[in-house]
């Protein structure tokens, strides 16, 4: 399958660089396009693509004539991917047609479509998966961490551990799935938090891989074992004597769309605020 990893990303916005429009109906349609491929402008006409291994104009989806402006831009790859490779959208080099990488203005990202020769680009729809996933993690209303220390009716100490936790559930620390559909495809996107960075007031962060460890009292002075921090001065100087500080959550959201062959990943993130009385400790004599 096709990973959308950064790499994969970066090849692909090398091959499928946007080409130029045809103008004046230029070859009968066939755009300007970057070396080693072969670009076919969507546009009014009645030619098709995969002829003769060039190409010719086709009418974009939607089109009912009178107008030349091209809607998306199918440039044939060359050389083709493996027929292995997930672009192949599960045909063979035995079927007659052909890997075509996809621009459309005003959508980003780098698309492909498997085309028959003979059929008009717009019989394909240029679906953009990664835009559909987003659409269902909107629907997960996922939030900030649900802080559970530190506590704002807790006092600490300078120098004396802290451990930092957040009481995990499926909103606020996944996983969580969800799934949304666009004409035939269908994405589902599974959401969990990567890591929680903890700002924490004193000009330091601190990144955990986890919601943290809560604290027992049989750990007595020990550092938390995978979230902790020790401050070095009070917070007397600060409004309220208290730390203001943020726990801020990278969601990563996977998602895959079986009927492309294709899936990927993004991040978002929440953010939830919190605050902390440091003082010092005074022994009396």
């Amino acid at each position: 399958m096709l990973r959308r990893a950064t790499a994969a990303a970066v090849v692909l916005a090398g091959i499928l660089v946007p080409a130029a429009y045809a103008d004046g109906g230029k070859d009968g349609g066939i755009c300007d396009g970057a070396a080693l491929t072969i670009t076919v402008c969507a546009s009014d006409g009645g030619g098709t693509p995969g002829a003769g291994g060039s190409g010719s104009a086709a009418t974009p989806a939607g089109a009912s004539g009178g107008s030349s402006k091209p809607s998306c831009t199918y440039t044939k790859l060359d050389p083709q991917p493996p027929p292995e490779n997930a672009y192949w959208k599960g045909h063979n080099r035995s079927e007659k047609g052909a890997v075509y990488g996809v621009h459309c203005p005003g959508q980003q990202g780098a698309r492909t479509a498997w085309i028959a020769d003979g059929q008009a680009p717009d019989a394909a729809p240029v679906i953009d998966p990664e835009a559909v996933a987003r659409r269902a993690a909107a629907s997960m209303k996922l939030e900030g961490p649900a802080v559970a220390s530190p506590r704002a009716s807790g006092k600490y100490l300078v120098g004396m551990p802290m451990w930092m936790w957040a009481a995990p559930s499926p909103s606020t620390f996944g996983p969580v799935s969800a799934s949304a559909t666009a004409g035939s495809v269908t994405v589902t996107a599974t959401a969990k938090v990567s890591q929680i960075v903890w700002a924490m007031g004193d000009g330091t962060t601190v990144t955990c891989h986890g919601p943290g460890t809560p604290y027992t009292p049989e750990q007595g002075k020990n550092m938390s074992p995978d979230c902790g921090h020790r401050y070095q001065r009070s917070a007397s100087d600060k409004p309220n004597g208290r730390y203001q500080g943020t726990a801020t959550a990278t969601w990563t959201i996977a998602w895959t769309a079986p009927a492309l062959g294709d899936e990927g990943e993004f991040t978002e993130t929440r953010e939830t605020t919190w605050t902390a009385r440091v003082g010092e400790l005074h022994v009396l004599n």
